[in-house]
């Protein structure tokens, strides 16, 4: 899976990368990196690797259309300050495949992990 190896690739780069929850139409995650960390500049990256992996590497054939227009543009970030703040997301991130109503409880969705343990404040 094309989003699991980029993630895992970004340690390289002093980037880590914890929990997420894969979404039909979406994707939630905690990441990590250290001052110099763009994370545009690495959401970019990631969208690019996923869309060439859904369109089998191949380009749209719209040229108008940027290559990676399965995604919206941008993206929401939210900085975590605190222990609470963290629970709070985390929480909410979990619940989402019971409230788009795929699954009865969240340790059913099983497009949902931790890659490596960021640090919770």
């Amino acid at each position: 899976m094309r989003f699991l190896k980029y993630c895992r690739r970004a340690h390289d780069h002093n980037i880590a990368v914890g929990r997420y929850v894969l979404m039909p139409d979406h994707i939630h995650f905690f990441v990590q990196g250290n001052s110099n960390f763009n994370l545009g500049v690495w959401t970019r990256g990631l969208k690019r690797v996923v869309a060439a992996a859904v369109s089998g590497g191949r380009r749209q054939i719209n040229s108008a259309l940027p290559r990676d227009s399965i995604w919206q543009r941008g993206f929401f970030d939210h900085v975590i300050r605190n222990r609470e703040s963290y629970a709070q997301k985390w929480d909410y991130v979990r619940e989402n495949p019971v409230r788009a109503g795929l699954v009865m409880e969240n340790k059913e969705w099983n497009f949902q992990g931790e890659i490596a343990a960021i640090d919770r404040v």
